[in-house]
Formats: C-alpha cells, structure tokens, sequence
C-alpha cells in the first residue's frame, strides 16, 4: 500500500508518496504539478497502484477529491487546525508538508475532518451568499446616512418612499449627489439580488429530503427561529449526528470558552470564535430573541448576567440553546412549551 501526502494550493499541487518497509516509512517519490494538469494528475494516480490519499480541507479540495476518488482506496480531508505539527514547524515548505502528511496517514494518527455532502455544500453557499448581500446592504445604509448626517438630514424613515423623496429635496452638493445616487442603485441592486437568492433557497427547501423535511419542522417549532435562521443551522451544521457530545457541537460554533490547563491549573479565557462565524452570529441573535420572549431562558439570562455581565451570560445562553436544538434535531422531538411561557 502507498500513502500519498497532498500540499494543495489555488495553482500547484505537491506530493509525497510514502511506504512501508519492515515497519519504517520511507519516501517512495515526489511530484509537483500544476492544478491545471488535470490529465498529468489522473494519469499519476492512475499509474501508482493501490494507494491512500490525504488532503488538508483548505478553501478548494472538492474538485481534487471528485477527480482522485474513483482511484483512491482511501480519502482522508485533515482538520488543519488539528494539524499543528505542520503550521508550527520551523521548517515549513510544501515538500515537507506533503512528506508529513504522507507519514502520518501509514500512521493512521491524522486528525479527520468532516467532509460535507454536495447538498449540504450547495446550501451553504445559498446561505453565505444571503448573508454576502446583507451586510453589503447594511454597509450601503450606513454610508448613506454618513452622507446625509453632513447636511442633516439623516432621518429615521431614510429607507422607505417618504425617504427617498426626502433625499431627493435635500440640497446636496455635485459630488455627494452623485455618490447618494450611486449608493441607491447600490441599494436596489442588492436588496434585488438578495431576493433572487431567497427565491433560490426556497426552491431548494421544496426539494428536501425526508430527514431534511422533519428537521424543518423540528426547528419551526423553536421560538425565535425563523427561516433565516433555519436556513443557517441546517447548512452550517449539515449532519448532526456526526457530533458526539454537546462539547463537539459548542466547539465547532466557537462558542466554547478556551481552556489553558498546566501543572493542575485550570484557567478559562474567552470563546475561541473558531467555526462557522455565521452560525454563531445566528445562535446569539436568536438567544436575545428567547430571553425577550421566554420566561425560561429570560430568568437563565438574568441569573448569568449577575454572575459574569450580560455579553457572557448571552453567550452563555446561545450555547445552551445550540445544544438544545442539537439534541432536538437529532431526536427529532418538537420543542416544548409546557413548562415555560411567553411573554406577550
């Protein structure tokens, strides 16, 4: 058996080919080649016999995995923050890498990541595209009333009919007239956009599998939760039960607070923010929702706010309501309401 090693980047490709010998790994051969070789790089696989592949899971492996799977005995995508020994050498170039990861594969001590379906990846990219077009049209807004705020005529109703018209009467001067027009069409066009995309995602709901289905309707019965925040859960989190314990689930949000540990003792810092930053957005929105509107998680809140203020105690209580709705979703139960009531 061979275990290749990959170092891939946007432009080149650098492998390393590993065997066994009496029990000690030795390098069998190297190559470099170009992403664009498409047919160079089939026909080296093609020519290396039975063999194990490994790829760190950076922006753009999708294509190589589809292009080497037919071939590959085994597919392993490496976690490349877990991957330390690489981004913590000395020594760091792309031959030793690929040569690294190769060693460890014989080893089988590779720290593995989750590979996501061609679903659960096209719903991302629905659902960050989404969120692409809100945060252009919230920095669009907010340019706007900075040009306006120099003549004063910032007002609260800026973005509807009336607004408008009142931007059109206010007495600009040639190049800020210019530059608010342009930051409207700015405006139409993204808010457009925005609703293409929003078309496109209901389109993909209505194709949903069945356990895709009863996953929707698990989260439309947690309060606060919309289709918004539906659609980010689903695609950020893709299959649930891949996630073994309520610890893997907050670590993978970023919501867990990290941890340094040595000689017995123990000190907690801030959340790692590692993880889908978009789904941990999500999960804090929605806690200020719940702890408005629910008197369970509205007496959580206030208890952690007296303990450690109130942007710990609200991240404290979006990581419990990730993990509830984790277990919801993989029990497939309904949320409850039996023992706790909304404030109207």
């Amino acid at each position: 058996m061979k275990y290749v090693g990959v170092d891939l980047h946007k432009q080149i490709i650098v492998l390393c080919v590993v065997v066994v010998v009496a029990g000690r790994r030795q390098v069998a051969g190297r190559r470099r080649l170009c992403c664009r070789q498409v047919e160079q790089i089939r026909q080296f696989f093609g020519e290396l016999g039975p063999f194990q592949l490994c790829v760190e899971a950076t922006a753009a492996y999708e294509w190589f995995l589809e292009l080497i799977e037919p071939m590959a005995e085994r597919i392993v995508l490496v976690h490349p923050r877990k991957m330390r020994i690489i981004a913590e050498s000395r020594r760091k170039t792309d031959k030793l890498d690929a040569q690294i990861l190769a060693e460890f594969l014989a080893a089988d001590e590779l720290p593995e990541a989750w590979r996501p379906t061609p679903r659960v990846r096209a719903h991302r990219a629905l659902v960050r595209q989404r969120d692409q077009h809100r945060r252009r049209i919230t920095s669009v807004k907010c340019r706007l009333r900075n040009v306006l705020a120099h003549y004063n005529a910032d007002v609260p109703y800026l973005f509807t009919a009336d607004g408008h018209k009142h931007v059109s009467k206010t007495a600009l001067s040639q190049a800020d007239r210019f530059i608010v027009e342009q930051l409207w069409a700015a405006l139409d066009f993204h808010r457009h956009q925005r609703h293409a995309v929003e078309w496109q995602l209901e389109q993909f709901a209505a194709e949903a599998a069945l356990a895709e289905r009863e996953a929707r309707a698990v989260l439309a019965t947690v309060p606060g939760v919309g289709p918004v925040t539906t659609e980010v859960i689903l695609s950020e989190l893709g299959d649930v039960r891949r996630f073994r314990s309520q610890n893997d689930v907050t670590q993978y949000a970023g919501l867990a607070p990290a941890v340094r540990e040595s000689a017995g003792h123990r000190q907690t810092g801030g959340i790692t923010k590692e993880g889908s930053p978009l789904l941990r957005h999500a999960m804090v929105e929605l806690a200020w929702r719940l702890v408005d509107k629910t008197r369970r998680w509205g007496f959580l809140y206030e208890k952690l706010k007296a303990r450690c203020g109130a942007k710990k105690a609200i991240v404290a209580v979006a990581r419990r309501v990730l993990c509830v709705i984790v277990s919801l979703l993989k029990s497939g139960q309904r949320y409850s309401l039996a023992q706790e009531a909304i404030v109207s």
